[in-house]
């Protein structure tokens, strides 16, 4: 008898709805843990080449800790470049939690899922507010907790 090996087929994927409170959780669990999720790598199905993760609401990202080597808020830069001499922008992370909270979880989390088409469609999946409030109510998500 041989074995075979199983293949998620898209159709047979089901997919669940999850919500995260970011409250005074650190960001680098907060997107490893959320990064797992989207790619489904703790399900028994998981593929790496195939998208049979789960829907991911992240609340509270304007309430999320910063710490470690880089010295929390001050020493971490964020970078964007936009191709032009001197188009280099540089904000302090104290300036992207303040501002822009949801773009610095969403950077998190994409910089921790695979860089490919695969990665993005997977990206798809994530929904980051700054506050407690979301659309997503209709969908019932399951409360997750990251310690």
């Amino acid at each position: 008898m041989q074995r075979q090996t199983t293949i998620a087929k898209p159709l047979e994927i089901k997919r669940q709805w999850y919500i995260v409170d970011a409250k005074d959780v650190v960001l680098g669990r907060l997107a490893s843990k959320v990064a797992g999720i989207l790619m489904g790598s703790g399900k028994p199905i998981y593929a790496p080449n195939e998208d049979c993760g789960d829907y991911v609401i992240v609340i509270n990202a304007s309430q999320v800790k910063l710490t470690g080597k880089e010295g929390g808020e001050h020493k971490k830069n964020y970078y964007n470049v936009s191709g032009y001499n001197g188009g280099l922008r540089t904000r302090s992370a104290g300036v992207m939690k303040r501002e822009f909270p949801v773009e610095m979880v969403e950077r998190a989390v994409k910089g921790m899922l695979p860089q490919n088409k695969l990665g993005r469609a997977e990206y798809k999946k994530l929904f980051v507010y700054a506050d407690e409030h979301y659309e997503q109510e209709a969908q019932k998500p399951t409360k997750l907790e990251i310690k």
